[in-house]
């Protein structure tokens, strides 16, 4: 099997609706359960599925040849030393990794990052026109209920050991914390998978991690957009039990310099999560050669200084380092939460 073969996609419009990969075309309601069967169904040998989505100025192929080194770093950095991840070493860890592409390109101006931030809110939001929370929730339903009874091993496993890892870029982090957020409110009718072991059968499915790297959204943005995304008393059974983690650095000007411009604040990219309905853990992003203790991941919110290591930018661009988080660092911080997750 090859790393490209281990690396699927999901296209949607600038609604938000799931389109056929062949055709273009949209794929009707009535047909979203066999599309994701035909298409998206989670192999047998992955123990591990990635769901990957992109951010601004992104193309579906580089959203793909990004999905495909990330994930490239993920099996180099566990295949050169397992026993970094002892709970991954004592098993097979085999990923799997769909990337959600959406139409996120504009100019290179302050108008052309709100249009994509507006875009991406459209896209998302439960109270307009926009179908991504819906589309991205149902899938992610359906990837649990193919995933089996969580209760037949440890934390959310199947009985393939299949856990599920949600993991976004820039503004693709505002459409994953929409998705997260719809299956929260969702109705009992409006998904496609359930598994109700520990946790309220009204929820539609539950994932293991979330790492929003260099998120383009204000710093309050999990009081006042997604403030259901973790369990709590109002939100017992929130789909989202792993951590929230979220990287930044300074060297981010679109989170940084651009998104004050737009917003009036430094985004969660430039300056981590501010407020938020849970305390923050800070940490900082490790080399190769230092582990996270599980005492640094453990938490609600977690909040990973990068601004040592994302701090290259493409020439003349911008946006500075914000798209930097494709290093082995990055994916050594997806391997210690997989491996924390067991």
């Amino acid at each position: 099997m090859s790393l490209a073969a281990a690396v699927e996609a999901v296209d949607l419009d600038e609604s938000g609706w799931l389109l056929e990969a062949d055709s273009g075309e949209p794929v009707p309601e009535h047909r979203l359960r066999d599309h994701f069967t035909e298409r998206l169904a989670p192999p047998d040998w992955a123990t591990d599925i990635f769901v990957y989505v992109h951010g601004w100025q992104t193309s579906p192929s580089s959203a793909q040849r990004t999905a495909e080194r990330l994930l490239a770093l993920v099996h180099d950095a566990f295949t050169s030393a397992p026993d970094r991840y002892p709970a991954l070493a004592a098993e097979a860890f085999n990923p799997w990794c769909v990337v959600v592409r959406w139409p996120s390109s504009s100019q290179v101006t302050p108008s052309g990052y709100r249009r994509i931030r507006d875009r991406a809110h459209a896209m998302g939001a439960r109270d307009g026109n926009g179908y991504a929370a819906h589309i991205l929730g149902r899938f992610l339903g359906y990837l649990d209920g193919e995933r089996a009874d969580p209760a037949a091993a440890p934390v959310l496993a199947n009985q393939e050991g299949q856990y599920l890892h949600l993991v976004g870029h820039s503004f693709g982090c505002r459409l994953l914390c929409e998705a997260v957020q719809w299956a929260a409110d969702a109705r009992l009718d409006d998904t496609l998978g359930w598994s109700s072991a520990g946790r309220s059968p009204s929820r539609p499915f539950t994932a293991d991690s979330m790492v929003l790297f260099q998120m383009a959204a204000r710093r309050d943005a999990f009081l006042s957009l997604f403030p259901c995304i973790l369990p709590s008393e109002a939100h017992d059974g929130a789909p989202l039990r792993g951590p929230v983690v979220a990287t930044y650095s300074r060297h981010d000007r679109a989170t940084g310099f651009w998104h004050l411009r737009a917003e009036r604040q430094p985004g969660i990219g430039h300056s981590g999560i501010g407020p938020a309905p849970a305390p923050i853990f800070t940490t900082r992003l490790l080399s190769l050669d230092e582990r996270y203790p599980l005492t640094a991941l453990d938490h609600r919110f977690v909040n990973v200084d990068a601004s040592d290591t994302y701090v290259r930018g493409r020439r003349l661009s911008p946006a500075g380092a914000h798209s930097d988080h494709v290093r082995p660092e990055s994916a050594h911080l997806l391997l210690s939460l997989a491996d924390h997750s067991r």
